[in-house]
């Protein structure tokens, strides 16, 4: 019973964290935003904003649960 139930909200939470990844926008584009690579966000000033900031902290909260719920069901057995 408890695997069923640890392999159902796993699912969800998998579908809902492929989900949130994807309605998020790109940090840089194109070319030039792969030679440039991270450098610019890690010297730049600019903070996410609006939707891009919710979407980032529900994107934290859902890799959180992923992580904690497939420990616990590797931990218990499939």
């Amino acid at each position: 019973m408890l695997n069923t139930v640890l392999t159902v909200l796993l699912v969800i939470v998998s579908i809902s964290l492929i989900v949130v990844v994807l309605l998020q926008s790109g940090k840089s584009a194109g070319l030039s935003g792969a030679i440039s690579g991270g450098a610019e966000q890690l010297f730049g000033k600019q903070k996410a904003r609006g939707i891009d900031l919710v979407l980032h902290r529900i994107t934290i909260v859902l890799v959180v649960l992923f992580f904690g719920l497939t420990i616990a069901l590797s931990y218990f057995g499939l």
